[in-house]
């Protein structure tokens, strides 16, 4: 946290709502896990289970008009960014009162209304969406940033650098987040770059504004995004920001992959030891920003909500069949 906002009312508040959100995203998904092995939820899940500090940092600072996209590992950026929890959960069931009425699933979240462009699965694909929807912004003289969220694996691929260059040269109002949880799949960045070559080195050839930081600490997200979109909405073009963290689960899917041998021994032990969550309420509560108590009470009424928004997913009704075509292009 910044200097002059600790110890302050305007530091606690910031600390709170920072844990609020990172403390809602882990359960809702954690609750999704649950419940995925009913088979009632269809679609493929990517969880966001120990990087969840990058989508609270990085939305405290977006306005409901700013606009976001994201890659298959959405729901966090969804839910940060304002995203209706009701409509998600159906979306996941695969019913009709879904934020894509049941037809797009996990890696297909949307929300118009609060901002959220959408999530695709492949990779890359939503970066020059992002960058398109903030050159939009800048042709129409709206105070617009755009945030788009991808990981390491993305900056592998041509579209990037594409989108990249392009957004430099309209000097456009764009935050490129790369969540580098040091895996693509099963790969590792060992296998796909130099060892002696950071991730965050990609954007600087572009000659952009470059941040990397602590992914799995709040208050270092909270201080590199503000910067990040500051930058941006300032005019002064676009921000690409490394936050390094570390998914805890397998790629796709609810289960842990230890048994896999992909991750060295000891490796997601020691992630966890850093877990975001924890970090963050050990620190309020040495601080006394925040007492146990609340923490429990936040607790207790996020379960009570996800309980709440499971049950309008079961009981929602499928889409009907007349439905099928609907939606495919745009009229």
């Amino acid at each position: 946290m910044d200097a002059v906002l600790r110890n302050t009312e305007a530091g606690a508040n910031l600390g709170r709502e920072l844990l609020a959100s990172i403390l809602r995203i882990r359960l809702i998904e954690e609750r999704i896990a649950e419940l995925y092995t009913e088979q009632e939820m269809r679609c493929p899940t990517h969880f966001s289970i120990g990087q969840e500090a990058v989508a609270a940092g990085v939305s405290i600072h977006l306005r409901i008009d700013d606009l976001v996209t994201s890659a298959h590992r959405s729901h966090a950026h969804y839910l940060a960014k304002g995203g209706r929890l009701k409509p998600m959960l159906a979306e996941l069931y695969g019913k009709e009162t879904g934020c894509a009425r049941g037809k797009g699933g996990s890696m297909h979240l949307i929300d118009r209304s609060c901002g959220f462009l959408g999530a695709v699965p492949i990779v890359g694909a939503t970066i020059p969406i992002g960058v398109g929807a903030a050159f939009a912004a800048k042709m129409r003289r709206e105070p617009t940033v755009v945030v788009v969220y991808f990981g390491d694996a993305a900056t592998e691929t041509g579209v990037f650098h594409e989108s990249l260059n392009f957004a430099a040269l309209h000097k456009l109002p764009v935050v490129m987040v790369c969540e580098n949880n040091l895996y693509s799949v099963l790969s590792p960045l060992s296998v796909r770059k130099p060892a002696e070559r950071e991730v965050f080195e990609l954007a600087k050839g572009h000659k952009v504004l470059t941040l990397s930081g602590d992914g799995n600490d709040a208050f270092e997200v909270y201080n590199l995004a503000g910067r990040a979109v500051d930058h941006a909405r300032d005019g002064n073009g676009p921000v690409f920001v490394e936050f390094k963290t570390y998914r805890w689960l397998e790629h796709c899917g609810p289960l842990g992959d230890e048994h896999l041998g992909y991750r060295p021994p000891g490796e997601l032990g020691s992630w966890k030891a850093r877990d975001p969550l924890r970090l963050l309420t050990d620190r309020l509560i040495a601080e006394r920003q925040i007492a146990q108590a609340d923490v429990d009470a936040l607790r207790a009424g996020f379960a009570a909500e996800i309980e709440e928004a499971m049950a309008f997913a079961k009981q929602s009704t499928f889409p009907d069949r007349a439905q099928l075509n609907a939606d495919l292009f745009a009229s």
